[in-house]
This record gives structure tokens, C-alpha cells and sequence, in this order.
């Protein structure tokens, strides 16, 4: 059993996490516990009581808000992990720090491996990138998570975008030369879980396995949902006007896992099960 601290433990991989961790001893800390931009919130958290590990979930993942005020993304991210970090080291608590696939520029159709550089190319990206810097510097004890196209109950939710559109409109435009690898929230939690018993500290790509564009993963959602005549366009990248650029191809390749034996399934097995439970329950 481990004493687990979860930071943005409202949020949906939080919450996840503290569902599958229910033999552990958990604390989940959201915003209105502390600002982690502020360096005596961890201490002070963590001064409560014995802690194993961290598992830092807490970040700015507005993707186009982070493009509109890259400074507040890189306060959040960027120092907001430098301290959760700093307690750790502190405190003696081993961290996770979950990252992102934005970390990466998306020029390499072969996807990314864990040991590619870092390279991105959007201000929630280079956010990330520095938090993940800034971890690396100043833990040995850290277990360093990149995820991708994360999907979940509730909150900003490409799956439901989808099925509203399609269900209010009778057809749906969606990117086709994006590509990514949708990863089920309840299985990153569990692979977490997983992982932070190995004691094998280091870099880790956590996604369901497979990749796609954002068009082919609408079309599953479409076909799923019973929704198989709802017209899917595939548009470009560039047709479709926000924020920020994300990387076009970015999916993650789990092979530091996989040698541990942690590996995620298929992202269409893992979306399959997700429309039982939330959608069409």
C-alpha cells in the first residue's frame, strides 16, 4: 500500500486515478487546497502527512488559452511543477509528472519514442516541455508520463463535440491530417498505477496502442454511437481556424513501458468500452 498524493485531483485524470487507487492511501489536492505557482504550497501540503509518491496532474491544459497567454501556461505549468518538484525532493516523495504528446514538433510520421528530443511548437507545448526540464533537473525519483488525446466523462470532451454536432447538425467536419493516439482516461489511471509500483524511475509513453486522425476517430465514434449516416468531411488542418497548431503527427510509441510489461490496448477497444459505459448506457 502507498501513501499517494494527487495534484488536480478534481480534474479527469484525478479522478481516475483516485478510483483505481482505492488500496492506497490517498489525498487529492485540487485549487482551492493551494496555488502550486506559489512555492510554500507543496511543502506545506505535503507537511500534513507521510507521502510516498506525488502524481502531478494538476496543469493549464487549455491548449488555445495557453496560445492567448503563453505566460500564464508557463507559470502553471512551467513553476507550478518546479515547486511541486522542489517538495518532492524535499519531502523525499517520489513524483509522477504527467506530460503531453505537444512536447513534439509532429514532423515524424513514424511516431514519437520516449527517447526523441524535445521540440514543440505551440506555447502549451513549450509549457510542458519546460515543466518536464524542470522535473528532470531536479528529481532522480521521477516517474515522467506523456500521454495524448486523453478522453473522459465530463469536462472538454472530443467524443461528445461529435455526437452533439452530428446529432444537431446531421453532419460533422472534422481534421483529417491530425494524428494522435486517443487514450482512455481510466486506462492511463491504471497503467499509473501500474507504474509507480515498479520503482523503475524514468521516461514513459502511456497511450491506448494504434494511431489515427481525428477524422478516422470520429468515424468511430459515428459508427459506435449508431450514427453511421451522419456525413464525416475530412478537412485540413488549416480549414479549421483556432489558437494554437498542434502537432500533426504525434502519437506515442510505448516502448519503456511495453518492456516492463505495461502496455495499453487498442485505442478502438478502449473507445468501444467507453461508448458502453457513458454514451449509449
Amino acid at each position: 500500500m502507498l501513501r499517494i498524493l494527487i495534484t488536480g485531483a478534481e480534474g479527469q485524470l484525478g479522478q481516475a486515478l483516485q478510483r483505481v487507487l482505492q488500496r492506497d492511501t490517498v489525498t487529492g489536492v485540487d485549487v482551492q487546497d493551494g496555488d502550486i505557482t506559489e512555492p510554500e504550497t507543496m511543502p506545506a501540503l505535503l507537511a500534513r502527512q507521510p507521502v510516498d509518491v506525488v502524481i502531478h496532474c494538476a496543469a493549464y491544459t487549455d491548449v488555445d488559452g495557453c496560445s492567448r497567454d503563453p505566460q500564464r501556461a508557463y507559470l502553471i505549468n512551467g513553476i507550478g511543477t518546479q515547486n511541486v518538484a522542489l517538495a518532492c525532493r524535499e519531502s523525499g516523495a517520489a513524483m509522477v509528472h504527467v506530460s503531453t504528446n505537444e512536447v513534439f514538433s509532429g514532423r515524424h510520421p513514424e511516431g514519437y519514442d520516449e527517447w526523441s528530443s524535445l521540440e514543440p511548437i505551440n506555447a502549451y507545448g513549450r509549457s510542458k516541455a519546460m515543466a518536464e526540464v524542470h522535473a528532470q533537473d531536479i528529481l532522480e525519483r521521477l516517474y515522467l508520463v506523456r500521454t495524448s488525446w486523453l478522453f473522459a466523462p465530463g469536462g472538454r470532451n472530443f467524443i461528445h463535440a461529435i455526437l452533439r454536432r452530428a446529432r444537431a447538425d446531421g453532419q460533422v467536419r472534422v481534421v483529417a491530417d491530425e494524428v494522435g493516439s486517443p487514450t482512455y482516461v481510466d486506462d492511463l489511471a491504471a497503467s499509473i498505477s501500474e507504474l509507480i509500483r515498479t520503482g523503475q524511475f524514468g521516461i514513459y509513453h502511456l497511450s491506448n496502442s494504434g494511431a489515427c486522425s481525428r477524422w478516422s476517430f470520429a468515424q468511430e465514434v459515428l459508427r459506435l454511437a449508431g450514427l453511421p449516416h451522419v456525413k464525416n468531411k475530412p478537412i485540413l488542418a488549416r480549414q479549421y481556424r483556432r489558437s494554437s497548431t498542434p502537432p500533426p503527427f504525434a502519437h506515442l510509441n510505448n516502448n519503456v513501458g511495453r518492456s516492463l510489461g505495461i502496455a495499453l490496448r487498442p485505442w478502438q477497444e478502449a473507445l468501444a468500452d467507453y461508448m458502453v459505459q457513458h454514451v449509449n448506457a
